[in-house]
């Protein structure tokens, strides 16, 4: 597979998580709506965000091959996207503080040619720590919270929201990387590098799902 790779996302945690497989790909947004439809699951709702944004991309493409993912928060039942505002970011980090939730992430390699592709969903169980009032009023006022879904970044140093997490830590920052290892294996391209190790020297953490994804 020697086309080029087109990651179809704006995200700057997506494009530092692609580079991590040590494979040359360019950008291009994908702008689509990203809203649920009425009674719609929230792993069918990034699949289908995830396909969405790869066909948008693709369009205007006769070869190569679009990578797109979607993820989203589920709380208690209740899908949480990336927050309208400030007042709707600090309403979010109230409702998940001390619980758990979920991260549903959807991913989808998509060949221009022929309009085939191949998707996956990762699915991460979350328990934040019970932050206080007063740190949700710093986080949200850095901004960081708005363009994220659930109105957290798992990786943020100075918040520090997630005590505790069961699956993809990668996922959780957008990218579900193994999954996305996995589909550019069975399509036959060649990696120079795995995402446990990658995962771990940057995010820190162990990856936990890499031997159930891809072994």
């Amino acid at each position: 597979m020697a086309e080029a790779l087109i990651l179809a996302s704006a995200s700057p945690r997506r494009r530092e998580l692609l580079a991590l497989l040590g494979l040359p790909f360019t950008v291009a947004s994908a702008d689509v709506n990203e809203g649920a439809m009425e009674g719609e699951p929230p792993g069918v709702m990034v699949m289908r965000l995830s396909l969405a944004k790869a066909r948008q991309v693709a369009r205007d493409r006769s070869c190569g091959w679009i990578i797109a993912a979607d993820t989203v928060v589920v709380s208690d039942g209740r899908i949480l996207g990336k927050p309208a505002n400030q007042s709707e970011a600090t309403a979010m980090l109230q409702r998940m503080r001390g619980q758990p939730h979920v991260v549903y992430s959807g991913v989808v390699l998509w060949d221009a040619a022929t309009g085939c592709y191949a998707s996956d969903l990762a699915e991460t169980q979350v328990w934040m720590r019970d932050y206080s009032d007063e740190e949700i009023t710093r986080y949200v006022a850095s901004s960081d919270p708005l363009d994220k879904a659930g109105a957290y970044g798992i990786q943020n140093c100075d918040f520090h929201p997630v005590s505790r997490v069961e699956g993809c830590y990668a996922s959780v920052m957008g990218f579900p990387l193994c999954h996305l290892y996995r589909l550019l294996r069975r399509w036959g391209r060649s990696l120079p590098a795995t995402p446990a190790a990658a995962c771990r020297a940057f995010t820190g953490h162990d990856c936990q799902v890499y031997d159930a994804v891809v072994g």
